[in-house]
């Protein structure tokens, strides 16, 4: 009886070893899958040449009929920026277009329905993208301005660029079309 018990006994062991190493055998387990959520960014400077008096943001030039100015805007894409819908707005002084002249640089298209409003698409880049705003990084005074028109000036000529960027992305339901970023652009400029 106690033989017949130990031969139960190790019976019982031996299945329990077959089992259980099957089921070890037979199972598996994976490393986990992270996933981290992270933002991109855009990332735009608009810079100028200075007129000599050490700030960059506010110059002024002497109109002499006739006289081609440099004028180099560039709006530069930083580095790591995502893609995006760049704009520039040129906004001109109420008498700008009487006595200077310009022409926008063929890699900007005029936006419908906006005026001095242009944009381009930007790709994401591993350095940084400038995007000069106007032909030649000039502006003309034109040949029929006279010393009388200048004389009676009372405001002087002026030409404002500002840049923005929009995140362009065909997976994003509302940025469709340059003119919705766009919208987006102005509204944010709206909230501050």
């Amino acid at each position: 009886m106690k033989r017949t018990a130990l031969m139960f006994a190790a019976i019982a062991l031996i299945l329990c070893g077959i089992v259980g190493g099957t089921v070890a055998w037979l199972s598996d387990t994976t490393e986990p899958v992270v996933n981290t959520f992270t933002y991109g960014d855009i990332d735009i400077t608009l810079e100028e040449t200075d007129d000599g008096d050490g700030d960059p943001s506010i110059n002024e030039y002497d109109m002499v009929p006739g006289k081609t100015i440099d004028k180099d805007p560039v709006v530069t894409v930083l580095a790591e920026s995502e893609n995006a819908y760049v704009f520039v707005k040129i906004e001109e002084s109420a008498d700008f277009s009487t006595f200077m002249e310009y022409t926008v640089s063929s890699e900007w298209t005029p936006l419908d329905g906006y005026v001095g409003v242009y944009y381009l698409e930007s790709t994401k880049s591993d350095s940084d993208v400038e995007y000069y705003v106007l032909e030649d990084n000039k502006v003309k005074v034109k040949d029929e301005v006279t010393k009388e028109m200048l004389n009676a000036l009372t405001e002087k000529p002026t030409l404002t660029f500002t840049a923005y960027a929009v995140q362009r992305d065909s997976d994003i339901d509302a940025i469709d079309t340059p003119a919705e970023a766009w919208a987006l652009a102005e509204a944010n400029q709206a909230n501050g």
